[in-house]
């Protein structure tokens, strides 16, 4: 699922409001389907939509059959076929087949089991929406499918009647060190899809003549990690090169659970580096999490280069546990 979407808490606003609400969920795809699997729109009883399922192709007649749904009570799966024509209008090269699960609130997902969706997601915390869609079972769950959620993939258990929708947290990135690779990355990250910040206490570094548009926290590293948070969908770059300014978000970042930890510095510094954490009580373990030279050895030596084998390193980190 797209996690920039706000069906759910959408839904929930509609519903309450005495609107009637539907939200509507891509559950397969085959082909080339313009919206991936676990994509939502929300449709009240008035005809208001929200989201998408399929770029515009087939929204009209989700919203016809969600209304239809409501005012019956029912839940249904509908199965439409993009073609060729309308995909090259939303920017495929060929045409698709989907299918959507409608699902009205309150007569068929019970408000609190939405409720419980939309709190965790306010709270960062990586939830599964699972439905049996022949017994009509539903829950919210935070255990199990870590593969899906490693993975952003919504689906089909292996049963063909258990549907999984992955809600995760959006992607994040907090950089220490208003750096040349930073002005690289930042810019980079956001294309991938994480919300950047960027850490510096120095005026002349963390400016936003360098880097126009984007957020810069002018604290002491570790007082902006703590204000900035670290989850697990939440990554971690050190790239001063000064202990005094990286390793008290060093510090914080191995105490928490966010998924990736890189910090810049030669294979010498590092193991200074190494010297310093265990001095101050850390496990190996956690000195483990640590991805120091940061990036994966690709060969990099500019700036914009190391900025991609940082970027690299994080995705193969967050899909593969690597």
């Amino acid at each position: 699922m797209d996690t920039t979407d706000t069906a759910p808490e959408q839904a929930l606003a509609w519903h309450r409001a005495g609107k009637g609400a539907a939200l509507a969920t891509v559950i397969e795809t085959w082909g080339s389907a313009p919206r991936r699997i676990g994509a939502q729109l929300v449709v009240s009883g008035e005809g208001e939509m929200q989201g998408s399922v399929s770029g515009g192709c087939v929204e009209g007649a989700v919203v016809l059959e969600a209304i239809d749904a409501l005012e019956k009570g029912v839940s249904c799966v509908l199965e439409y076929g993009v073609s060729d024509g309308d995909a090259f209008a939303v920017g495929l090269a060929c045409g698709g087949k989907i299918r959507v699960l409608v699902e009205p609130i309150g007569s068929v997902v019970p408000e609190d089991i939405l409720v419980q969706l939309v709190d965790a997601r306010a709270a960062r915390v990586p939830v599964a929406y699972v439905v049996n869609t022949v017994s009509g079972a539903r829950s919210v769950t935070v255990q199990g499918h870590a593969v899906r959620f490693a993975r952003d993939r919504s689906g089909f258990e292996e049963d063909g009647e258990t549907f999984v929708g992955i809600h995760n947290p959006p992607l994040r990135l907090a950089v220490v060190g208003a750096v040349h690779i930073a002005q690289a990355l930042i810019p980079m990250a956001r294309i991938a899809g994480y919300d950047p910040v960027v850490i510096d206490p120095r005026g002349a570094f963390g400016s936003q003549e360098r880097f126009p548009g984007e957020t810069i926290i002018a604290q002491w590293p570790d007082e902006a990690v703590t204000q900035f948070g670290l989850d697990t969908r939440t990554a971690l770059v050190l790239l001063t090169h000064d202990p005094k300014l990286d390793d008290p978000a060093l510090h914080l970042g191995l105490a928490s659970g966010c998924f990736y930890i890189g910090a810049l510095g030669s294979t010498r510094t590092h193991a200074k580096r190494v010297e310093r954490l265990r001095a101050a009580g850390f496990t190996q373990d956690q000195i483990g999490r640590i991805h120091g030279p940061v990036g994966l050895n690709i060969g990099a030596s500019s700036p914009q280069e190391i900025a991609v084998s940082i970027l690299s390193q994080m995705t193969q980190v967050l899909r593969m546990g690597a």
